[in-house]
């Protein structure tokens, strides 16, 4: 839409149109998923957006995801011990092995 516009130009129509810009200085950004899992966000670019009264967070950089025993859900647990008849702990072992992909965990444990 504003492709090559000055960025002096670019802020000045953004006043104009009611939309404020403001940088904000961050190490690190999470977002905790409903799965349980987390993604991570190291040295972001984050920039919050107000536009007609309301607020959106921009956030630019190398994304991961981390998973973990707490991102594991019981029943996916319970569901991987019934199909291949391991142990809890293997389970797990083998859900954090392969970042919470079901699929890969039942395979390393066949």
């Amino acid at each position: 839409m504003f492709g090559g516009m000055d960025p002096k130009k670019m802020q000045a129509v953004m006043k104009q149109m009611g939309i404020k810009q403001e940088e904000v200085e961050a190490s690190r950004v999470t977002i905790d998923k409903i799965d349980g899992t987390r993604v991570v966000i190291e040295e972001p670019n984050v920039v919050k957006i107000m536009m007609q009264g309301q607020e959106s967070w921009q956030i630019t950089g190398e994304a991961h995801e981390e998973g973990g025993e707490e991102g594991v859900s019981e029943d996916d647990v319970k569901m991987i011990m019934e199909k291949t008849g391991k142990s809890e702990d293997d389970v797990r072992k083998a859900l954090e092995e392969n970042g919470g992909d079901l699929a890969e965990a039942i395979t390393s444990l066949s």
